[in-house]
């Protein structure tokens, strides 16, 4: 390992970094050394290297677990400004540590980077190395709360990790630090070699001090001192702003914060303490990054100034093209989430049809298709016209009368226009527009050249990509999911250059390859070229190919892959690799004693393997991983096993340690989880959902035996929170409850409950099946909507920290499955009133009404994903607050759409709706009737109103109101409803507002049209 670091600091001083030094204090991350954190801020440009031991007090175990220390090494780089080849500068490190790239799979997986505490945040990924985190490459946006000019590339690599993977040992005591310590020069030995001259193990370099520290973090460690420390620290660091000193400002904040997480491993600090202390904190760090800035500046920059600026570009020379030919559009990007690939591929491709459209250069026999992998965005169109049409264009000028005088000669109107448009007063022609007459001057304008108008198109699409979160990086003007770092656009053999982003006729292959870089001939060979070299863009064929080649592998070993099961997940991998190369892997068979989810888990999520089943279902010990690009499949299976071996020893080691506390124990660390500063901690959730579910189950009159088991469960409410394993995996909260549960000796009923709380995690999943298990679903929801909207924290624009929307999506579900009294059906509205009695702070009103209106509007997309028409979702919208009744009407109604019957008694309701003022009591006296049409009225009502049964469904109540569109339409006929006497026009309207207080329960009708 000592090598290693030699060689990576050798290597990256060559590029041009300082060698910087680590921090002198306690430190999280290499990030948060000045070298990094600070100089990330304002115009100077910056490149620096150093290895930072990060501390991280909560991680002490002792030196027990195999992956987790609570001192390990990161080496950290910055380059400001990022230079543009930020990745292949990276692999070149990797070489230079040993790495052979053409025989491992090295990929850049998604991985976002963002702490609030320092008002930080950047795009990147996570690097895997045979499925191996090995390093964090981010591209830093903001620092400090300032958004940053120039951008910095951060490189932090783990170290102790790529050593166990290069020398294959699977605890990080065993790493090789060092070789043996020799004989000193002036022949005397202070420290004797070791007899069998291995070297000196990490564990013989560290391990007692690891130990040693665990113990102090976990156990010894004094919480008055450390709270006495921490208060110390953030006043020295106030201190420090207030005599403009940032450097040793930034150090207190350090000191205080690494207070802050020794009190934090103690299990010290409690929810409210934490949101202070945090909001301390983070203010501290933003007036050190503004002060810094300020500094800086006044220094004049010494660094000099590497802000970018806009490049003024060359105009470009365009050759034109004789007869129609097809245009290839390749825009290459650096590693795209996996969830951006296709959609920005078919908006490029999208974009361009419509431009080629709007020009006129499209053909009958064009076809525009789209193309993707994680590194391009292709767009190919077949048969371009070389020329846009002539089009004519009319200028209007004076109005005709004004253009002429008696005698018929132009007038100084008209031979100013005609001037004006470079013509002779007789080129002048009449028009007539909006039936008025004008002189005007038609000329035809010319059409533009295929090659000119592809030029301006492709800059527009490029300037206008766009994701869900975008990023800046040293190319004004562009922002996008990733930079974009090349633009190939041909037509036929001819290239439309796009100055910035010119790589020449040229197409990148993997970066593995030699070379990397190969020609393309001309538009229609761009995507034979890419195969050529081992990619395939088209994302329909790369799915097939994963599915095939896995299910092979996995026949060749008694197992399947059951891609319709694993769908979302082949998915993902298909825009996770440019040329699938399917690798089975293998792993101890002990591990499939630990419950199926966690093994299916850590697969899926974390590593992105598909499962291996046997005949009847049950998991194998094996998995197929898709590496990216031909390699050395031994080399890449041993490194994906170790992986998932080391993954499953920490899961192991988490579930057992879990085991060893009751249900009761484990709920007590929800103390010490933070929810909200003012809704208090997941422990203050926790009982809220118990008093709310027991709220909910009076109202629902729950009998005996399920009353007691929802009592049971609620008591345990989200206590796996607090588990070493759901705070590892996240995913698994509520399998784990029912897992835990159980094997504490609870009743099935009760486990089975603590598990479907969760439920629906998503769109489309299941729901509870017990009613313990919906209670407390809908409990866990409706605390959730109305806390957070309580204190203002409902979902604005993409964000959406405490998943509100998918709370609400939730909420729905359960409340159109679970039946619940027809006479009184729990609301959401009921529901999100008895969850605002059990919140900690005052729920306005008018938070409630916004709550109940955004659950509404989930609902109302939810029936439109489910392909049911628009106007039969928004005339259910009064029928909201009922989403089971809602769903059903908008089925119903779908149905009565389409029937002559229907449509008749809609145009005969809306014509009573659309004469009723707003306010219109309903009530009348038949003793004021002139008219036999209002008597008939008035009886088809009254046999409407008997034929309703409580709480109509719409076919009830459309076949109740068969009768009255005959004598609604008479009365209108025959009746003057506005009369003059205003005490027979309010007779008769309050007739009709009769009918629309019946009707309006039922439906909105006015939206039915």
């Amino acid at each position: 390992m000592q090598d290693a670091l030699i060689r990576l600091t050798g290597y990256w001083a060559g590029h041009g970094c300082l060698v910087g030094q680590p921090m002198n204090t306690e430190v999280g991350a290499g990030t948060l050394n000045p070298n990094t954190a600070l100089r990330v801020l304002g115009p100077e440009p910056w490149r620096v290297a150093y290895a930072e031991p990060s501390v991280r007090p909560d991680d002490s175990r002792y030196g027990d677990n195999p992956n987790r220390l609570q001192t390990h090494t990161q080496f950290q780089v910055i380059l400001k400004p990022e230079p543009g080849n930020a990745q292949e500068l990276y692999l070149g490190s990797l070489a230079a540590l040993g790495i052979d790239l053409r025989a491992h799979d090295v990929r850049f997986v998604e991985d976002d980077w963002a702490s609030p505490a320092l008002g930080a945040w950047g795009l990147g990924w996570e690097v895997w190395l045979d499925g191996l985190e090995i390093t964090q490459f981010t591209y830093f946006q903001q620092s400090g709360g300032i958004a940053l000019d120039p951008v910095s590339v951060e490189i932090t690599y783990g170290v102790e990790r790529i050593m166990m993977a290069l020398q294959g040992v699977s605890h990080f005591k065993d790493i090789a630090y060092a070789p043996s310590i020799g004989t000193a020069r002036g022949g005397t030995t202070p420290h004797a070699p070791r007899a069998d001259s291995v070297g000196i193990s990490y564990g013989e370099a560290f391990g007692q001090a690891e130990y040693e520290m665990s113990r102090y973090y976990l156990d010894d460690a004094d919480i008055a001192a450390n709270r006495e420390l921490f208060e110390t620290y953030a006043s020295e660091a106030r201190r420090m702003l207030d005599a403009r000193l940032p450097v040793p400002a930034h150090s207190c904040v350090l000191k205080c914060s690494h207070a802050f997480n020794v009190l934090d491993a103690r299990g010290a600090i409690g929810t409210a303490e934490r949101a202070r202390a945090f909001a301390r904190m983070r203010g501290l760090a933003h007036e050190v990054a503004a002060l810094w800035v300020e500094r800086r500046a006044e220094l004049g920059h010494p660094l000099g100034d590497a802000t970018v600026f806009e490049i003024a570009l060359e105009k470009t020379v365009l050759r034109e093209i004789a007869a129609p030919a097809a245009f290839a559009l390749e825009i290459g990007v650096e590693e795209l989430p996996s969830a951006e690939v296709r959609p920005a591929a078919e908006a490029v491709a999208e974009r361009l049809r419509t431009g080629l459209e709007a020009a006129g250069l499209l053909t009958d026999a064009s076809a525009v298709d789209a193309f993707s992998t994680p590194r391009r965005l292709i767009a190919v169109v077949r048969d371009v016209e070389p020329k846009s049409p002539d089009t004519e264009e009319v200028v209007k000028g004076p109005r005709l009368a004004a253009a002429y005088d008696a005698s018929g000669e132009p007038t100084r109107a008209l031979l100013g226009f005609a001037r004006g448009q470079g013509i002779d007063a007789a080129d002048v022609r009449a028009i007539t527009v909006g039936g008025k007459e004008y002189a005007a001057h038609v000329r035809t304008v010319a059409g533009k050249p295929a090659a000119q108008v592809l030029y301006g198109l492709v800059h527009e699409i490029v300037s206008g990509l766009r994701a869900g979160k975008n990023m800046r990086w040293n190319l004004p003007g562009l922002s996008f999911a990733r930079p974009v770092r090349r633009v190939l656009a041909l037509l036929g053999h001819r290239q439309i250059v796009v100055d910035e982003l010119n790589r020449g006729r040229t197409t990148d292959v993997h970066r593995a390859a030699d070379p990397s870089r190969v020609p393309v001939p001309d538009a229609l060979s761009l995507i034979g070229v890419l195969r050529e070299h081992g990619i395939e863009p088209d994302p329909a064929r790369r799915r097939t190919r994963i599915v095939e080649d896995a299910r092979t592998l996995a026949a060749g070993h008694g197992g399947t892959v059951d891609a319709a099961a694993e769908e979302d997940l082949v998915e993902e991998i298909v825009d996770l690799v440019e040329e699938p190369v399917a690798i089975l892997g293998s792993f101890d068979a002990k591990y499939l004693d630990l419950p199926e989810a966690i093994l299916t888990t850590v697969m899926r999520k974390h590593q992105r393997y598909l499962p291996v089943r046997g005949p009847s279902g049950e998991l194998l010990p094996h998995f197929v991983t898709v590496a990216n690009g031909e390699c050395d499949h031994d080399v890449v299976r041993a490194g994906n096993e170790a992986v998932i071996r080391a993954r499953y020893e920490d899961a192991a080691f988490f579930f057992q340690q879990d085991l060893r506390s009751r249900p009761e124990e484990i709920k007590h660390g929800l103390d010490r989880l933070t929810f909200t500063e003012r809704l208090g901690s997941m422990a203050d959730r926790s009982s809220r959902i118990a008093a709310i579910a027991a709220d909910l189950a009076d109202r629902l009159d729950l009998p005996p035996g399920e009353r007691a088991v929802l009592d049971r469960a609620a008591a345990l409410a989200k206590f796996d929170l607090a588990s070493a394993m759901v705070i590892e995996l996240p995913g698994l909260a509520g399998t784990m409850a029912r897992e835990y549960a159980r094997r504490a000796g609870e009743d099935a009923a009760v486990a089975q409950a603590l598990s479907e709380m969760e439920l629906p995690r998503s769109a489309g999943d299941a729901v509870p099946a017990t009613a313990a298990g919906a209670v407390l679903a809908a409990a866990d929801r409706l605390d959730l909507l109305a806390g957070l909207f309580a204190v203002g924290a409902a979902p604005a624009g993409g964000s959406d920290p405490f998943g509100l929307r998918r709370a609400a999506l939730g909420l729905l579900a359960i409340l159109r499955a679970v039946p619940s009294p027809a006479a009184a059906p729990l609301t959401v509205g009921g529901g999100l009133a008895i969850a605002a009695r059990h919140q900690p702070v005052e729920v306005p009103p008018e938070a409630l009404a916004e709550a109940e209106r955004f659950t509404a509007r989930r609902l109302e997309q939810s029936l439109l994903d489910e392909g049911l028409p628009i106007p039969a979702v928004r005339a259910v919208r009064p029928l909201a607050g009922d989403p089971a009744r809602a769903a059903r009407a908008a089925s119903d109604l779908a149905g009565l759409l389409r029937t002559d019957e229907f449509a008749r008694l809609t145009t005969a309701l809306q014509r009573v709706l659309r004469i009723v003022p707003e306010g219109t009591e309903a009530g009348y006296d038949r003793g004021l009737f002139a008219e036999p049409a209002e008597g008939r009225l008035a009886e088809a009502l009254s046999r409407f109103r008997d034929a309703l049964p409580p709480r109509p469904s719409l076919p009830e109540s459309v076949s109740a109101a068969a009768g009255l569109p005959a004598p609604i339409d008479a009365y209108f006929d025959d009746v003057m409803v506005m009369d003059k006497d205003p005490v027979l026009r309010a007779n008769r309207l309050g007739l009709l507002a009769a009918i629309r207080d019946l009707v309006a329960p039922v439906l909105d009708w006015r939206e039915v049209g």
